[in-house]
This record gives C-alpha cells, structure tokens and sequence, in this order.
C-alpha cells in the first residue's frame, strides 16, 4: 500500500524492501553526489519485484507454456471429447427424467424429438 501500512494495519509486505533500499541510498549517496545510486541497482529490483511481481509472472507463464507444450507432445489416452466436457451428463435426459420442472418466470420451450 501507498502509505506503507498493510491491509491489517501491520507493515505492508514490501516494508522490508523499501527500508532497504533507503538504507542503500543513506549510506552510498550524498547531497552533492548521487553517483551512488548505481550501486543501490539491485535493491532497488528486489523492491519492485516485491510490488509488481514481474519476475514471478514471467516464470509461471514459461512454466505454463513448457506444461502445455509437453502435453501436446504426449496426448492422454482417455481424455474426454469436446461433447462430454459441454454436457457433463447433464443434457441427455429429459426434464421428466432429472426430475426438474421448468422455471416459473423464465421461458421454456420443450425440446421437439424428432
């Protein structure tokens, strides 16, 4: 958060990184000088990776995309079809036989069995 307060009042999570990095700034900068600031580079990432979560983002997308390629290499034997994922047993039987009866305030056309 902004105001370095947390969502339970504590210290945010990135406290930590940002105390650092003053204290990086403090002891390698001056008034005068502010070539130190290179120095303090490192930190500095740490503390937006802890806001932005760039890094770990990266390496889940390649995660995701290394998991999916190996699963089209080597496709599963009894995967469901399409058809199955859609209905999921649910739309081959009738109203009568699921024992529902239609909505009151909604439409409902019969389905004509032809």
């Amino acid at each position: 958060m902004a105001s370095g307060y947390g969502l339970n009042g504590g210290p945010s999570r990135c406290f930590p990184f940002w105390q650092e990095v003053l204290a990086c700034y403090v002891v390698n900068t001056t008034t005068e000088d502010d070539s130190g600031k290179k120095k303090c580079a490192p930190v500095l990432e740490d503390y937006y990776e802890c806001l932005h979560h760039k890094k770990e983002a990266a390496r889940v997308r390649a995660l995701q995309a290394a998991y999916q390629k190996a699963e089209a290499k080597n496709p599963r034997d009894d995967a469901p079809s399409a058809a199955q994922i859609r209905t999921l047993g649910l739309l081959e039987e009738s109203m009568e036989d699921k024992n529902l009866k239609p909505a009151r305030f909604l439409p409902y056309k019969k389905p004509s069995i032809t």
